[in-house]
């Protein structure tokens, strides 16, 4: 039976090797075993075992008998993983690569969202997505005393946008899109302003969902993304 007092010990086992694995402290190819876990940080075979199951579960390891675990290529890993994407987010050196893929793909995937939540959002939705606009509109006229409170609005909006379109293969896509608002946040130039001055774009977007205008619903959440001087950058590189 497992311990349950060992098992809260998985988290950061999982983290100190899954991000020496995705910034290359840890190579492709390397090998390692249960036993040099349990070494290594002091925990239990059933924490070396559950952290094993979960490398393998995001493509960063494979095990074998009598090899244990080989550490794969970045061609293998599950590159939507939350965790991996984070621990890439968290290393300057991985940080430009993972912010550039991020934002290619935000940019072919959030405006085509947009686009389709403007036919398909209920009208609950729409006030909601109405109102967090509103909101952001007025925090960046009156910054908020509450650190972190245009960014939580933020992510909040653009994350209704994808569940409004009741596309489950957008839903499931926003949570590791959306992170790269994070990523902005807390590393790039606009940490003050992570919505980046877009507040208008922001009600002019929920507005046209309002109205049922797919073009432009799809024309100006592309315009909200190529706001950014740093990210359209990104885009072609």
């Amino acid at each position: 039976m497992t311990d349950p007092r060992r098992v809260p010990l998985v988290n950061p086992v999982l983290d100190s090797i899954g991000n020496d694995i995705v910034t290359g402290t840890i190579a492709a190819g390397e090998k390692f075993t249960l036993t040099d876990i349990e070494a290594q940080f002091d925990v239990s075979r059933t924490v070396a075992r559950e952290t094993m199951r979960t490398l393998e579960h995001m493509g960063l390891v494979e095990t074998s008998p009598r090899v244990g675990l080989t550490v794969l290529p970045q061609s293998r890993w599950v590159s939507f993983d939350p965790n991996v994407i984070q621990w890439r987010l968290n290393n300057d050196k991985a940080r430009p690569a993972q912010q550039r893929s991020l934002n290619q793909l935000r940019f072919a995937v959030e405006p085509i969202a947009a686009s389709v939540a403007a036919g398909s959002a209920t009208e609950q939705e729409r006030e909601e997505i109405l109102a967090l606009a509103h909101r952001l509109l007025e925090l960046e006229k009156n910054p908020s005393t509450r650190v972190g409170e245009a960014l939580e609005v933020d992510l909040k909006f653009h994350t209704l946008i994808f569940t409004a379109s009741h596309n489950e293969m957008f839903v499931a896509l926003a949570p590791s899109l959306l992170s790269i608002l994070k990523g902005k946040s807390v590393f790039g130039s606009q940490k003050r302003n992570p919505v980046g001055n877009t507040a208008g774009l922001h009600v002019e977007l929920a507005e046209s969902i309002i109205a049922r205008n797919h073009v432009e619903a799809q024309e100006i959440s592309r315009r909200i993304l190529l706001d950014s001087r740093d990210e359209t950058e990104q885009l072609y590189q």
